[in-house]
C-alpha cells in the first residue's frame, strides 16, 4: 500500500490526533488502509509516556495527559511541529532499534540541510545539538509498536516557547536542557515539514525486506 500523506494547518487537539491514529493503525493491520504520515501542532498540552515518574513533574498545577507511547513527559504547543506516522513493520523488516535509526537520521539529515549539527546520544532517546557550549534536545521521539505497526512519532521545537519546560523534567533528564532552532538559525524553517517527510521516506526503504 501508499502512504498516505497528511497536513493539518489548525493546531489539532492531541486526544482527537490520538484517535485517529488508532483508528489507522487497526485499519493498516487489517489492510483496509494506507499507511500515513501526519503533520501538524497541537495545542498546548503536557503528555507523558509508560515510564514517566511523578517526581518529574516540578509544577503540581499543571494537567497530564497519560498516553500509551514510549517515553516520558514532554510538552507540546504552537511553534512545535509534530510528525506522527502508521507504519507497517509486517511489510519490512521486523526491527524497532533500525526503525528508530530511520527517524533519528531522517531528523538529522534534514537539520544538516540547515546547515545544523545534531545527534543522538547513547544515553538518552532524542536530537541533541549544542547550544552555546551546552548540551540540548531540539527533537523528541516517542514511538509505540503494536501488532509490528509503529505509530505516534516525533516532535521538533521550531519556534515554541520553551518556558513550559520550566514545570516539568523533559524527557525525564535533568542534566540537559531543551532549545528550539530558532534560538540557533535565523534560517526560515517553512519548507521543513516536506523536506522531514522526503527523507522519513527515503529512509524507510532501508528496512524493506
Amino acid at each position: 500500500m501508499n502512504i498516505e500523506i497528511k497536513k493539518s494547518i489548525k493546531p489539532v487537539k492531541y486526544e482527537d490526533a490520538l484517535k485517529l491514529l488508532e483508528t489507522r493503525l487497526n485499519l493498516v493491520h487489517e489492510n483496509k488502509s494506507d499507511e500515513l504520515i501526519w503533520t501538524l501542532e497541537h495545542e498546548p498540552i503536557y503528555t507523558a509516556g509508560t515510564s514517566f515518574l511523578d517526581k518529574e513533574i516540578l509544577d503540581n498545577s499543571i494537567k497530564l495527559f497519560k498516553t500509551n507511547r514510549g517515553g516520558k513527559i514532554t510538552y507540546h504547543g504552537p511553534g512545535q511541529l509534530i510528525f506522527y506516522f502508521v507504519i507497517n513493520l509486517k511489510k519490512r523488516k521486523k526491527d524497532i532499534r533500525k526503525f528508530i535509526s530511520v527517524i533519528e537520521n531522517t531528523i538529522i539529515d534534514t537539520l544538516n540541510l540547515y546547515k545544523i549539527k545534531s545527534f543522538t546520544d547513547k544515553d538518552n532517546i532524542g536530537i541533541w545539538l549544542k547550544d552555546n557550549g551546552e548540551l540540548k534536545k531540539v527533537a523528541a521521539i516517542g514511538v509505540r509498536v503494536s501488532k509490528w505497526i509503529a505509530y505516534h512519532g516525533f516532535s521538533i521545537n521550531i519556534y515554541n516557547d520553551l518556558d513550559p519546560y520550566k514545570k516539568i523534567i523533559p524527557c525525564g533528564i535533568e542534566d540537559k536542557g531543551v532549545t528550539n532552532l530558532k534560538k540557533i538559525s535565523s534560517l526560515k524553517f517553512d519548507k521543513i515539514e516536506e523536506i522531514l517527510v522526503e527523507k522519513f521516506i527515503l529512509n524507510l526503504k532501508n528496512l524493506n525486506v
